[in-house]
């Protein structure tokens, strides 16, 4: 399938202000690109794109006094298989890990293990090693944070989101990659692009979506607390430790978001 993606956003500044970007498509989905996707800069500006510690593509601009508009639309092909499934996938000791997945064990920002530690394993320290254990982690973050946009907190970390009960999907994502962790599960964040496909539409606006990603039976699999189901099309832009990695926009200065739209859709195709 072909699935039609791309933002416009805006940012209102003061003075002259740097940004860090974080919206090109992760480089592992390149070959999937049917378009270019160009970034367009409204005034036009320098930029210049560099690969982060973790893989992802990130944009240096600097936003001149008045503001700066960023947009981008283009096409990516998508198998249009769902989510990966592998029940009997095992949990690795954590001495035959590999090295680079060492770090997806530790705390973070945002994902504070030390804090939640106790609690993880009081939860889920009787259910199997592996898959059935992230499943129950999964099930139990779905149901213990309930979904509000107008209750989203960039600030809300993964044991506040435990307590408060409340949140927008990286709220889901950082609790279940921090009790992942706790359980001694490597757990990464991921952000892209997720359509509803495949499932009924929702009325909410589109935004850029949070999962996260597991690493069991040597290799890593997708998981969504927030949905707690397999999906379609998922388009991934950028991996890390927590949101901290993987900020959309980091402003070095003040740059107050003045415009946010996000487009995410099945294309139809001829033929």
């Amino acid at each position: 399938m072909l699935i039609r993606t791309g933002y416009d956003i805006a940012f209102a500044t003061e003075f002259s202000t740097p940004l860090l970007l974080m919206l090109s498509v992760h480089p592992s989905r390149d070959h999937d690109l049917r378009t270019p996707q160009l970034m367009h800069f409204d005034p036009p500006v320098p930029h210049h794109d560099y690969r982060d510690g973790f893989g992802n593509v990130c944009t240096r601009v600097t936003a001149p006094p008045g503001g700066l508009r960023v947009r981008a639309e283009f096409t990516v092909e998508d198998s249009g298989a769902l989510d990966d499934e592998a029940p009997g996938a095992h949990q690795h000791p954590v001495e035959e890990l590999p090295d680079d997945v060492i770090v997806y064990l530790l705390g973070s920002r945002y994902c504070e293990t030390d804090r939640l530690s106790d609690i993880a394993w009081s939860l889920f320290g009787g259910v199997a090693p592996g898959w059935a254990r992230v499943q129950a982690i999964v099930d139990y973050v779905h149901e213990r944070i309930r979904f509000d946009y107008q209750q989203a907190r960039s600030t809300r970390t993964a044991f506040e989101g435990f307590n408060e009960r409340v949140g927008v999907c990286r709220d889901f994502a950082h609790l279940a990659v921090a009790f992942c962790r706790c359980m001694n599960i490597p757990a990464r964040y991921c952000t892209g692009y997720l359509g509803d496909i495949g499932v009924p539409p929702c009325d909410d606006p589109m935004d850029f979506s949070a999962w996260f990603d597991v690493y069991l039976g040597g290799r890593w699999y997708t998981f969504d607390a927030r949905h707690n189901r397999r999906r379609i099309g998922r388009i991934l832009m950028a991996r890390g430790r927590d949101a901290t990695d993987v900020a959309i926009s980091t402003a070095f200065g003040s740059a107050v978001l003045s415009k946010f739209d996000v487009i995410t859709y099945e294309e139809a195709q001829n033929g």
